[in-house]
């Protein structure tokens, strides 16, 4: 049996921050960091997902090194203070060897700052922010693109598909929503393209009736909304209840079926366009996990399989170098690839993937999305 521990979040009433305990026989401790409570849990739930099953088979196959993983899960809710508390209690309390995580590029940010101090390797699954990787710290990786990457796909699309040439830009305020709001508008901009409204709303708001009241009487063909599904949601279906039916389309962060959810059903969520990776779902590499997965119920949507491929990133260069030595392990990353359930996958200097396969998707009317 796998000594890989696996629970679900302790709640922390004091510190508003929870972290799963971990087992004594552990010997290589990787965090896992992310949104497990508030809005976004969905991402959390799909990280610690693809991170339990990456270490339970990594454990099967002899470890690292004949060393076991064990996880500790740390909840920032995807918000930055709490983003920093977890990151010194990984640090201090748990003394991870690597952590997988975050998801919120508001939470990545401060919380890389806490890793990199402390000289421990940190991969994102899902921080798509460019300033991540800008800041040139040594062990900072992720293993998704950047916001300029997706918003330039994003762009190409509805100048080349959709002949765009009124477009509003939304935004939630927030580093990841505003960031790829602003990329997407930059690369609109590049076709000579310039929104017509550009405006931002905050994060947990659900009325948006005067918002798009505003957006109905400029008559646009397409919306873009740089923010995650808990805002989506509420703001497509108030679109459509309105008779504002111009294109709606968003990046990576609705990329869960709890976007139908949030926007009350499939008749407003229908024609949604997004941008994410390529599905990892449909990558021979993956075949065997993916059937684990949906063996046990659960379809690794989103981020799950992109969890998993970090859990083999970091085993793969800890192997490579003896054990959890995250200095040499960084500098191996920066010069190797690694065969993962997402394919091969390498890094340039930054930290970055060296190549990113931004697509479009667009949803049905059955509630699910497909790419085009």
């Amino acid at each position: 049996m796998s000594r890989t521990l696996i629970k679900l979040p302790l709640l922390a009433a004091l510190s508003g921050c929870c972290i799963a305990a971990f087992s004594a026989q552990a010997d290589i401790v990787i965090g896992v960091a992310g949104p497990f409570s508030g809005p976004n849990a969905t991402y959390g739930a799909q990280y610690w997902k693809g991170a339990s099953q990456a270490a339970e088979d990594i454990n099967a196959a002899g470890g690292i090194n004949g060393e076991k993983i064990t996880l500790v899960q740390g909840d920032d809710a995807c918000e930055p203070k709490q983003a920093v508390a977890v990151a010194n209690r990984l640090v201090d309390q748990s003394h991870v060897a690597a952590v997988i995580g975050h998801f919120c590029s508001s939470s990545t940010m401060p919380a890389s700052e806490v890793y990199e101090e402390a000289g421990i390797i940190s991969i994102t699954p899902g921080s798509t922010n460019p300033q991540i990787t800008e800041r040139r710290m040594t062990g900072v990786f992720r293993m998704c693109g950047r916001d300029d990457q997706q918003g330039a796909v994003a762009a190409n699309y509805m100048f080349d598909k959709l002949k765009a040439s009124k477009v509003v830009v939304i935004h939630d305020k927030d580093t990841y929503g505003q960031g790829l709001a602003d990329a997407t508008r930059a690369a609109l901009k590049t076709h000579g393209t310039n929104a017509i409204l550009y405006e931002g709303l905050s994060r947990g708001e659900k009325d948006f009736n005067a918002l798009v009241t505003k957006i109905g009487a400029l008559k646009p063909d397409v919306v873009y909304f740089g923010g995650c599904h808990p805002e989506a949601g509420p703001l497509v279906r108030q679109m459509r209840e309105q008779g504002v039916e111009a294109k709606f389309f968003s990046g990576d962060c609705v990329v869960t079926e709890e976007m139908v959810t949030a926007a009350g059903g499939p008749q407003y969520t229908k024609g949604v366009l997004m941008t994410f990776g390529n599905d990892p779902r449909t990558i021979p590499e993956g075949k065997a996990v993916i059937d684990k997965f949906r063996a046990g119920g659960f379809e690794p949507e989103g981020y799950t399989l992109y969890a998993y491929a970090s859990v083999q990133a970091i085993a793969a260069a800890f192997n490579a170098v003896g054990g959890p030595d995250s200095a040499k392990a960084s500098e191996w990353l920066k010069s190797h690839s690694v065969d993962t359930v997402m394919g091969k996958k390498a890094w340039d200097s930054k930290g970055d993937l060296k190549v990113s396969d931004y697509v479009v998707y667009q949803w049905d009317d059955k509630g699910h999305y497909h790419p085009l």
